[in-house]
């Protein structure tokens, strides 16, 4: 394995036909760190994996390994490993010689091969399935296969294009539970690619957010889900709650805000001005189920799902505003019930400006470069 210190990302721009899918990314990342880039689709962090990996060369900008410059070299020689979202595994090939295959490219002797490829198998649990062909494995014991495949190489960097976007609920926390623990105990450098913030939160040391090709918000999960920057990056951090509202008057600490129908005390995030639009967004968690009598906003209850200890709940203010709540409080369809919020919990960040970017369209997944070793 090459070691490293930093990784470095310097004003990394990509355009298609003119139109910058991804615009001066700025980012350095330490050895040992995962890195999460998450937005939604067409944000750039696709985009940004493919320039990073040398499947894409940059409109703009620079890649460097510690004093190394990487972008202008071909993939093969930047030593990175690839796990793609769709396995990229070689169908006529069994499981053992799927992982050799890299390292017989690179010529490396037979007996490092067999003690490689012996130990990289071990460490995804696929002993048993060794001199199976890949048609004959689960979905989740393919991902294994693909991530073996990259970890054997033993690469400075592992870039993973979210492999577990094609696998079912369970398969996806037993995976992520794996990935997270090859990475902490092979002490890899990781930059994963994903559009579940669950999933981000649950494996990366730092998230980069996406939007419009920019980056929005670099933090720990902690960071990003307690403070996020502006309302985009709360709404991929779980404020399922997003109301467009009016600020009003405001003490310093908290904040008036006002429309619809509602009248509410939150707390400013950035620049907010008494009589700006705002975005006020909210957790379904931190909004509190209190009996129609009570004080608060008034609405009426049209969905109950059941989430065992918990319920996740719908409801439609008076004025038309649909609700998203969730706790332990079991209302029924139709019941009236009011909403309180504790205005610690009710973040309030400036609205867009008008002609601010739209997000552009990454290409099609089928018409983006593929590695294939």
């Amino acid at each position: 394995m090459t070691r490293f210190e930093q990784l470095r990302l310097d004003g990394v721009s990509r355009s298609f036909a003119g139109q910058a899918a991804l615009a001066d990314l700025d980012l350095t990342i330490r050895r040992g760190e995962f890195i999460a880039l998450l937005g939604p689709s067409g944000c750039g962090k696709s985009t940004a994996l493919n320039c990073l990996a040398g499947l894409l060369p940059l409109t703009r900008g620079s890649i460097w390994q510690d004093d190394t410059r990487l972008d202008t070299l071909p993939p093969e020689k930047r030593g990175f490993g690839m796990v793609f979202q769709n396995y990229a595994l070689f169908p006529h090939l069994t499981v053992r010689k799927n992982v050799a295959f890299g390292l017989q490219m690179r010529r490396v002797s037979r007996a490092d091969i067999r003690r490689r490829v012996d130990e990289a198998i071990r460490l995804v649990h696929l002993e048993e399935h060794a001199g199976k062909l890949p048609g004959q494995l689960s979905g989740g014991q393919q991902q294994r296969v693909a991530i073996a495949r990259a970890v054997v190489l033993e690469p400075s960097l592992v870039l993973m294009d979210e492999p577990l976007s094609n696998l079912d609920a369970k398969l996806r926390l037993e995976m992520r539970t794996e990935i997270r623990r090859l990475h902490q105990s092979l002490g890899l450098t990781t930059v994963y690619v994903t559009h579940d913030q669950e999933e981000a939160l649950s494996l990366a040391d730092r998230l980069v957010v996406l939007r419009a090709g920019r980056v929005q918000q670099v933090g720990t999960p902690e960071e990003l889900h307690t403070s996020p920057a502006n309302w985009h990056v709360a709404d991929f951090m779980g404020y399922r709650n997003l109301l467009r509202l009016r600020a009003g008057a405001t003490d310093g600490a908290t904040l008036a805000v006002s429309g619809d129908g509602l009248e509410l005390t939150g707390t400013p995030v950035g620049d907010v001005r008494p009589g700006a639009e705002v975005i006020a967004g909210v957790r379904p968690e931190d909004l509190v189920i209190g009996p129609d009598s009570g004080a608060g906003v008034r609405a009426v209850v049209e969905v109950v799902e059941y989430q065992g200890r918990e319920v996740a709940v719908e409801a439609v203010t008076d004025s038309g505003l649909r609700l998203n709540l969730r706790g332990t409080v079991r209302p029924a369809p139709g019941d009236r019930i009011t909403v309180t919020v504790d205005p610690a919990r009710l973040l309030v960040f400036p609205a867009d400006p008008p002609g601010a970017p739209e997000p552009a369209v990454e290409p099609d997944r089928a018409d983006a470069p593929v590695a294939t070793g």
